[in-house]
C-alpha cells in the first residue's frame, strides 16, 4: 500500500512517501481503507518529538473509510461499512496518513450513507475534545444532545479553529447559548457561520464586560485554547461551579490562576488531554458526537465556519506544516487522490 511514513522525529521533511506493507487486522480489530486523513496539531508535535518504533511511524489519528477486512471476533456485517476512525496512530504504527489502518473494532464509529467522508476524518480528536471540554462542570451533565444545555451558557475562547468550531457546533446542537471570542472580522464570520450566538472580537472588545452583559452570573463552561493569557478573563467570568478546560498551550507552558477568587465559586480549572482522558468519559464523546452527526447537526465547509484545506497524500509534509503554521480551518488528507 501507499502510505507516508518517518524513522525518526523531526520536522515535515521526515516524511516519506512509499510503498509499506498492507496490515492485515487481529483478534479484535478491522482494517479501514481510507478516503481522507484528518491532521491535527498532536500530529505533528508527535512527529517531531516522538521516536518511532523501529519499523517507522505511519503519523495522523483521525480518518474515514471504508472497513474492508474484520479480525477474529469481529462480526463481518461490518464489511463494506462507512466508518470514521479516531486515535488510530495512540501508541500504535499505524495511522491514517496511508491507502489502509488496522486499529480495534471499538475506534471505528458507523456514520451512514448520509455524512461526507472529509466530514467523517474531520471529527475525532476536535470533537471530541471539545465534548469533553463542554462536561467537566461539575453543573453539567455528562451528555450533550438537544436540551441538555438549554439555560446555560459557554464561552468558546477562539471560536475559529477546529476544536473552537466543533465546541460551537456541539454547545449549540445541545441548546447552549454560546460567546465565542475571536480576533478578527474574518474568524468572527466563522464562529458565526458555525452557530455562535454571541462573536466578541477580543482585539477591539472588553471581553469581560462583554460577558457579562450577556451572563450576568457568568457562563457554565470555558472552553480555553490559551488559558495563560486568557486565565485571568476567565476567571472573572466564570459562574459559580463553572469549569475552564484547558486542551492547549497555545500562550505559554504555565499559567497562573487567582486561588480566592476561584475557592469562592467551586471552581474547576482542568486540563484536558483525549487520549488520556477516562475511558468511560470518551465512550460517551464517541456517542454523542456520532449522534449529533446522524441528526445532521454538524457541519464543515465555508459556510460550517470550518474551511478545508485539502492535500493529496504525496503532500502530507506540506499539510502537517500547514497545521504547524496555524491555518485556520481543517487540514484533510485525500488519500485517494
Amino acid at each position: 500500500m501507499r502510505a507516508i511514513f518517518y524513522t525518526q522525529p523531526g520536522g515535515p521533511d521526515v516524511l516519506q512517501l512509499g510503498d509499506r506493507p498492507t496490515p492485515e487486522p487481529g483478534p479484535g480489530e478491522v482494517r479501514v481503507r481510507l478516503a481522507f486523513s484528518g491532521v491535527n496539531p498532536t500530529d505533528w508535535k508527535s512527529r517531531s518529538t516522538a521516536q518511532p518504533g523501529p519499523g517507522g511511524q505511519i503519523p495522523n489519528q483521525d480518518g474515514s473509510g471504508t472497513v474492508d477486512a474484520v479480525g477474529e471476533g469481529v462480526d463481518p456485517v461490518l464489511l463494506g461499512e462507512r466508518v470514521w476512525i479516531w486515535e488510530a496512530a495512540w501508541q500504535r504504527p499505524y495511522g491514517t496518513a496511508a491507502e489502509y489502518t488496522v486499529v480495534p473494532a471499538r475506534q471505528t464509529v458507523l456514520f451512514g450513507a448520509a455524512p461526507s467522508f472529509e466530514l467523517g476524518a474531520s471529527l475525532g480528536i476536535p470533537f471530541l475534545t471539545a465534548h469533553r471540554c463542554l462536561t467537566l462542570a461539575e453543573s453539567l451533565p455528562d451528555r450533550l444532545g438537544p436540551g441538555t444545555l438549554n439555560g446555560r451558557t459557554v464561552l468558546v475562547q477562539g471560536g475559529a479553529g477546529a476544536v473552537g468550531n466543533a465546541a460551537i457546533q456541539l454547545a449549540r446542537w445541545s441548546d447552549a447559548t454560546v460567546i465565542t471570542t475571536v480576533s478578527g472580522p474574518d474568524k468572527a464570520q466563522l464562529a458565526a457561520r458555525a452557530g455562535a450566538d454571541h462573536v466578541i472580537d477580543y482585539k477591539q472588545q472588553d471581553v469581560v464586560a462583554e460577558v457579562r452583559k450577556i451572563a450576568p452570573h457568568g457562563v457554565d463552561a470555558i472552553v480555553e485554547v490559551n488559558a495563560p493569557v486568557n486565565a485571568a478573563i476567565d476567571a472573572q467570568v466564570i459562574a459559580l461551579h463553572g469549569a475552564v478546560a484547558m486542551y492547549a498551550d497555545d500562550g505559554g507552558p504555565e499559567v497562573t490562576v487567582p486561588v480566592r477568587s476561584q475557592m469562592a465559586l467551586n471552581a474547576r480549572w482542568q486540563f484536558v488531554l483525549v487520549y488520556t482522558e477516562p475511558r468511560r468519559a470518551k465512550e460517551i464523546a464517541v456517542e454523542d458526537v456520532n449522534g449529533a452527526v446522524l441528526d445532521g447537526q454538524v457541519r464543515v465547509g465555508w459556510d460550517a465556519g470550518l474551511p478545508l484545506h485539502v492535500f493529496p497524500l504525496a503532500e502530507t509534509a506540506k499539510a502537517h506544516q500547514a497545521v504547524q503554521d496555524g491555518i485556520v480551518g481543517k487540514v484533510l488528507i485525500d488519500v485517494t487522490a
